[in-house]
């Protein structure tokens, strides 16, 4: 990185919106966002990016800013938190696998939903039952 990004620039980089980023430094996620003496905007350094970056993956994860804030508070503890930090991790990697598993189940409902009515459209008798029997199991899974 050559130069400190503007809050512009980070929001885009992230995808999170300006007063988000505000409202992460706030509250202490970010720890201090460098000032631009002269104008007194926030200037991301390279450090305060790779946090942002890290953050955005964590909220993308489906992790609350209650679980960031105790990612960031561990993480100020060092090697002394390892384990809770490994905890942390995989105890959310195991809560994303499960939503992971229903968005594959609920996106092959609606791919049978598709099947069904276009074999309804074809005529194909067989082909729609066998789709609206596989949506039931689907529906006893969700």
């Amino acid at each position: 990185m050559s130069r400190p990004l503007t809050i512009q620039e980070m929001s885009r980089r992230s995808g999170f919106t300006e007063p988000t980023l505000r409202y992460y430094e706030r509250v202490g996620l970010l720890g201090v966002v460098d000032r631009d003496p002269a104008s007194g905007h926030r200037r991301y350094e390279e450090g305060t990016v790779g946090r942002v970056m890290a953050l955005a993956c964590l909220r993308s994860s489906g992790m609350t800013v209650d679980g960031m804030r105790e990612y960031v508070e561990l993480l100020g503890r060092g090697d002394e938190a390892a384990e809770e930090l490994q905890e942390l991790f995989t105890e959310r990697a195991g809560q994303l696998a499960a939503e992971i598993a229903r968005l594959r189940l609920r996106h092959e409902y609606l791919d049978l939903k598709a099947r069904r009515w276009q074999a309804r459209l074809d005529g194909d008798h067989a082909a729609e039952t066998a789709a609206v029997e596989r949506i039931k199991k689907i529906l006893r899974e969700l």
